[in-house]
């Protein structure tokens, strides 16, 4: 597979792929806490958000404001789910390198995606709590996509187990209170991957890049989200080819629109022991 060749950038000398910062998350800061008993000062953990730089062959094509952990998980999966690749064997992560206001990955890609990446290009400055920031058409906000094809009908109890388990998988969550996550389950709601960060959409793209660089096969199972589920995060569910996304709060009605054209079920409010299904109800087993 032919990969355009990066040019040079007169930049900071990239990372080792395996250095600290893809695995860290939090920082501590001093903090003065304040109770009915007096004052405390003291030191608290928080959960890092920074400017993440996305560069393909050199070329940034977008900035989006993250927790900097699975980074190339995050690149993978921001690359598929934005329909830049179609496929993780298409894209290199060549660099990942730590600036003094953020982060940049770098990657390359098969010479016909990057031609088909320049003809589409966008610059957009990501914030953490939005997915489809700085598009600049209606027609790229709602690029449509192929219906997934997947026969997959998830039991109510499976999802529940899921999402019961999601917490489980939060350790940044836990330090730091700041967090989503997002988790893959089979159909049997066992969890088998659990990515966080400050950003719903980006918890879920560094799963979906998981799940690829894995080469786990994603139409048997479904995703649980501890956030409200919006479009994009249908969209990014259904260029996956992930059959069902379930949220811990309420979907948009966007989400519930887009979901019934390319057929991922949408349930959310589970907790509790209840669940509402939104789209798409023929990918849940209802019990008879």
């Amino acid at each position: 597979m032919e990969h355009a060749t990066a040019r040079a950038a007169p930049l900071s000398t990239p990372l080792s792929l395996a250095h600290p910062l893809s695995r860290r998350g939090t920082r501590l800061v001093r903090a003065t806490v304040c109770t009915g008993s007096g004052v405390d000062i003291r030191e608290e953990k928080i959960v890092d958000e920074l400017p993440v730089g996305l560069l393909y062959a050199d070329d940034l094509f977008a900035v989006m404001l993250a927790t900097p952990t699975d980074l190339e998980d995050f690149a993978t999966g921001f690359s598929l789910s934005e329909g830049i690749v179609g496929s993780a064997d298409e894209l290199a992560v060549t660099a990942i390198d730590e600036l003094a206001d953020g982060v940049r990955i770098r990657m390359q890609l098969p010479v016909e995606r990057l031609a088909a990446l320049l003809r589409r290009k966008r610059n957009l400055m990501g914030g953490s709590g939005c997915g489809r920031c700085g598009t600049d058409s209606f027609a790229e906000t709602l690029r449509p996509l192929d219906p997934v094809r997947s026969t997959a009908r998830i039991a109510p109890d499976a999802i529940g187990r899921a999402m019961t388990a999601l917490p489980s998988g939060q350790s940044l969550n836990r330090e730091t209170g700041a967090v989503h996550a997002a988790g893959f389950a089979g159909p049997d709601g066992e969890l088998v991957a659990v990515r966080e960060d400050v950003g719903r959409h980006n918890a879920l793209d560094k799963l979906i890049g998981a799940l690829a660089r894995a080469r786990i096969d994603p139409s048997g199972g479904f995703v649980v989200v501890s956030s409200r589920c919006s479009f994009e995060m249908v969209h990014k569910t259904a260029a996956a080819g992930i059959p069902l996304i379930a949220a811990i709060s309420a979907p948009t009605s966007l989400c519930v629109s887009f979901a019934e054209t390319v057929g991922v079920g949408v349930v959310a409010f589970v907790r509790d022991g209840r669940l509402t299904v939104y789209a798409v109800p023929s990918r849940v087993a209802m019990p008879v």
